[in-house]
This record gives C-alpha cells, sequence and structure tokens, in this order.
C-alpha cells in the first residue's frame, strides 16, 4: 500500500482535463445501412479512434432521438446534441439556399453534384454560423426515382399519384406534374407507406433500400430526379470548447468523412440496384419521353420559384454553375 501512495499522489496532482472525456451525440433520421447513415459511423469510428478516449462521439440512426432532419438545425444550436446530419432539401424552410441541391434536373453526374456543393458550400457555411454552427462535412445522395406499388411509366401514371416527397421544392414539382404529393420525412412516410395511403415514394435506391421499400413498392421508375446532399454540423461552442489538438482531430476525421462519401457514391447504384433485383424490384431505366418531359416542365418552374426565394445569392450560384 505504502508504494501505491505516490502513485495514487501523483494522480491526484494532475490536471482534470487529463481525464475529461467529451461525449458529443450525433443523431441522423436515416438507417446505419443508408449513406449518410455510413457517413454518421464513420465519422464516429475516425475521431473515437484518433482522440485517445477524450472525445467520444456518439451516433445514433432512425430518427431515435426523435430529431428528423427538418429539426436538425435548431436541435445543433439549442445544444439538445452536439452534432447531427441532416437531409439539405429538408432545412429549406431554415433558409431557400439549402434546397438547391435538390433542384429538379440540375445536377444529372455526381461531378455536377460535386461542382454544385463546392460553389454553395460557403453560402451553407455562412447560414449555418448564424446559427452557431460549423459544417463538419457533406454526404452526396444517389439519383432520386420513384418507388412504386404499380408501375410508373407513362405520364398518366403520375395523374393522382399520392407520392411522397422530401422537400417543398419536390412537392411542387410532383404536384406540377398531377401527382398527389405530400412532403415527408422518411420516418413519417413509413407508416402511411404500410397502410397503402401512399403509394410511391420519391427517393434514391439507397434510401428505399434503407427502408426495405421493396416489401410495399415494388417499382422502381429512374427518373434521375437529383442527386441531393445531406450536410453533418457541429455546434460551434462545442467545438470551440475543445483543445486545438482535438480540434484538429474533428477536422482530419471530417475531411476523410468526406473523402469516403464522395467515393463512395460512385460504386452505391449499381451496390443499390442488385441489391433492389435480389429482393424481387423491376427497375424501369429506359423511360418514355412522355413523363420525362412532364417531370422536365414541371421541374423548370420550381427552379425559377426557387431563384426567386433564394435571391440574389441563390441565383449567383447558379449563374457560375451553368457556366460549364
Amino acid at each position: 500500500m505504502r508504494r501505491l501512495l505516490p502513485i495514487i499522489a501523483l494522480a491526484l496532482s494532475l490536471s482534470p482535463a487529463a481525464f475529461a472525456q467529451t461525449v458529443w451525440e450525433m443523431p441522423t433520421e436515416y438507417p446505419a445501412s443508408a449513406i449518410p447513415g455510413e457517413g454518421v459511423a464513420t465519422f464516429a469510428k475516425l475521431v473515437n479512434e484518433r482522440s485517445g478516449g477524450r472525445l467520444t462521439i456518439t451516433p445514433s440512426f432512425d430518427a431515435a432521438k426523435g430529431i428528423k432532419s427538418a429539426g436538425m438545425v435548431t436541435a445543433v444550436q439549442e445544444g439538445k446534441v452536439a452534432a447531427g446530419d441532416a437531409f439539405a432539401g429538408a432545412l429549406g424552410a431554415v433558409n431557400p439556399l439549402f434546397g438547391l441541391s435538390s433542384l429538379p434536373f440540375l445536377a444529372t453526374s455526381i461531378e455536377d453534384a460535386r461542382r454544385l456543393t463546392d460553389l454553395a458550400r460557403p453560402a451553407y457555411a455562412k447560414v449555418f454560423a448564424g446559427y452557431g454552427q460549423r459544417i463538419l462535412y457533406t454526404t452526396p445522395w444517389p439519383a432520386s426515382g420513384i418507388w412504386s406499388k404499380e408501375p410508373v411509366t407513362s405520364a398518366r401514371d403520375l395523374d393522382g399519384l399520392s407520392i411522397r416527397t422530401y422537400d417543398a421544392t419536390s412537392t411542387t414539382v410532383m404536384g406540377n406534374a398531377g401527382a398527389k404529393a405530400v412532403n415527408l420525412s422518411f420516418a413519417d412516410a413509413m407508416p402511411k407507406v404500410k397502410d397503402g395511403s401512399v403509394t410511391a415514394v420519391l427517393s434514391s435506391g439507397d434510401g428505399g433500400a434503407g427502408r426495405n421499400l421493396w416489401q410495399f413498392l415494388p417499382q422502381f421508375s429512374e427518373v434521375n430526379y437529383a442527386l441531393p446532399i445531406s450536410l453533418a454540423t457541429v455546434n460551434l461552442k462545442a467545438y470551440e470548447a475543445l483543445p486545438a489538438d482535438l480540434r484538429q482531430v474533428v477536422d482530419e476525421a471530417a475531411a476523410e468523412t468526406e473523402r469516403r462519401q464522395w467515393s463512395a457514391i460512385r460504386t452505391r447504384l449499381d451496390e443499390n440496384y442488385a441489391r433492389m433485383r435480389a429482393n424481387g424490384v423491376t427497375i424501369h431505366a429506359k423511360l418514355p419521353a412522355d413523363l420525362t418531359q412532364r417531370l422536365e416542365t414541371a421541374g423548370k418552374v420550381a427552379v425559377a420559384d426557387w431563384r426567386g426565394k433564394a435571391g440574389a445569392e441563390g441565383a449567383a450560384i447558379l449563374d457560375a454553375f451553368a457556366k460549364r
């Protein structure tokens, strides 16, 4: 015991900070198997491994914390959680700029989606700063298509179609195209899909696969509506409270996660389609002109409307993106 006393005294003399552990909760409304869920898990793993136990990221999925994308900015701002991942389109009520990545038929390739994200990032960062937050990383989604109970392979199939949409713009587009559209988070949509009151869902193969949509909606129309993004942010006060070396760990983990996400998207479509076909989904890849033209016409109206709402800053991003 006498031999242990000096060791105990030394331990007690050390600064409490040497033993302090900070825990950040980081939720997303998406499943762990969806690409945003994988991003949250990747970021948490990197930070947890590299922080020496001083900072722990605790991820949660499927809106287990009761926080959906639309409420994530407020939750992080108020410190209910330290960090979170949110679908950008759902943040349109916070600022119209966040609807940019889900504008229809604008960014139709991974390269386009990346360039659009890079052009818009300073504007996103400015808005988040106003809510006391810092962007950690971005996550691209595979292109959105239409999951449905019955095939959607012509313009007339849109008429009266009860479809879940994911933001105000997609709700307007699908409504203008003739569908009965309702803007719902995935968490809120699934009960309606199961009871049959919603018979179609606008989502990527990734999002649909994460929810096993094939159990209820075994048809998928590849309309390539948009390649939207999710945004992961952290409460700025929580970030700045970290010592410099832990801030560096967070920054490097965020950058590595972003590289991983944009790399993973390149093989995601084939992986999703293989999984969908294995579960009995019929994929309609070559769609008739009347269907695509109706959607594109409705989409142009929505883009013009967004330009007006987003003001000069949004218009400048669109104009810069147009200069290919």
